[in-house]
């Protein structure tokens, strides 16, 4: 055996003041940072961030809006402007494009990043990844990095005014977490690595059963609680770590191959938000998998957080011919390419009768 390898973690900060510490973690690394992010976060966040930044020598030498996909060009302009400013560091502000954006441009300047989440929707935030997509919208590639965030502030008032569903698709994806990992993993010998991030990967489902519903309710109501904290990690810290510790091939199995496939449908990929989608592909899983009383389980949880768990709620005929192109995407998608055994269309689809049955 030859050679190092290193594993990097994001840290955290979580709190309803957890901006009140970014000049303690973040005045190590200089004195100026290039603020990037989209409007509506940045009108959530930015007061809020500016205030804990006065008196403390650490300054935003400018703010923008990171432009509405993360896109090479975009990453670049970025990093560029990063420069010319003389920043020393790069902050990240919203979703999961405007944090993409800020950790490409971060590394393309040679710069640390930090990031700012604004809704707990995604695991941009403490991720070493973007998703990066064409000028046109479409997907090109991803973008992966020697490392993720440095540090990454989740702020619970910003958090709890993000708009609710975006926690509830959160939560949704963050389940497909645990189930397509421990799928994915099936019999094969792991390394260290993956092999704590799949045991990790047991905190993407165990929080959100006991917190979920609870934590949706009061995302609902614009307020910060226990049970909000727990789903903000869990969809946040927990599916991260998960991300950066095992190989990427147990990252996604059959949920996430159901919706890459479902979006080819015309019109679906603007009507239903991703990890909603990625729920509804676990239980496509979970009866491929004839792990019947799971499934059942997993089917009252996501009534519970009112995501639709039939094609039929997603107005969406269970035609065969109809799904003809969705069932051969959903068999040969990247995601497929290593589960414990080969899935067909007619296993699929007769899946997605048990699960319309269910």
């Amino acid at each position: 055996m030859s050679g190092a390898r290193s594993v990097f973690f994001c840290d955290y900060s979580v709190g309803p003041q957890a901006y009140s510490l970014v000049p303690e973690v973040c005045r190590p690394f200089g004195t100026k940072a290039l603020l990037i992010g989209g409007q509506r976060a940045m009108a959530a966040g930015r007061p809020r961030l500016e205030a804990a930044l006065a008196g403390s020598g650490l300054e935003l030498a400018d703010a923008v809006l990171f432009g509405g996909d993360c896109t090479q060009a975009g990453m670049d302009r970025w990093a560029g402007h990063a420069r010319a400013l003389g920043a020393d560091m790069v902050f990240g502000m919203g979703g999961g494009k405007a944090l993409d954006t800020a950790k490409g441009a971060a590394f393309a300047a040679g710069l640390p990043v930090f990031t700012f989440p604004t809704s707990a929707s995604t695991c941009a935030g403490t991720t070493a990844l973007s998703v990066v997509y064409r000028e046109d919208g479409s997907f090109e590639r991803f973008a992966f990095f020697p490392r993720p965030a440095r540090h990454c502030f989740l702020d619970l008032e910003v958090l709890a005014r993000a708009p609710w569903q975006y926690l509830q698709a959160g939560m949704g994806d963050t389940l497909g977490k645990f189930f397509e990992c421990r799928f994915a993993a099936r019999g094969d010998r792991l390394a260290h690595s993956s092999a704590l991030g799949r045991e990790i990967s047991g905190m993407c489902y165990a929080p959100l059963a006991e917190h979920g519903v609870q934590a949706l309710a009061d995302c609902r109501e614009n307020r910060v609680s226990h049970a909000l904290e727990q789903a903000v990690l869990a969809n946040i810290v927990s599916t991260g770590l998960v991300s950066l510790l095992v190989l990427d091939q147990y990252n996604c199995a059959v949920a996430h191959s159901v919706y890459y496939a479902l979006v080819l449908l015309p019109g679906f990929e603007e009507k239903y938000l991703h990890g909603n989608v990625v729920a509804y592909g676990v239980l496509v899983q979970l009866a491929v998998d004839r792990d019947w009383d799971r499934a059942r389980e997993v089917k009252k949880f996501l009534q519970d957080l009112e995501i639709p768990t039939t094609l039929a709620e997603m107005e969406v005929p269970l035609d065969r011919a109809y799904l003809k192109d969705v069932l051969r995407e959903a068999v040969s998608g990247p995601d497929m390419e290593h589960i414990p055994y080969p899935v067909t269309e007619d296993m699929l689809f007769q899946a997605m009768e048990a699960v319309e049955a269910l």
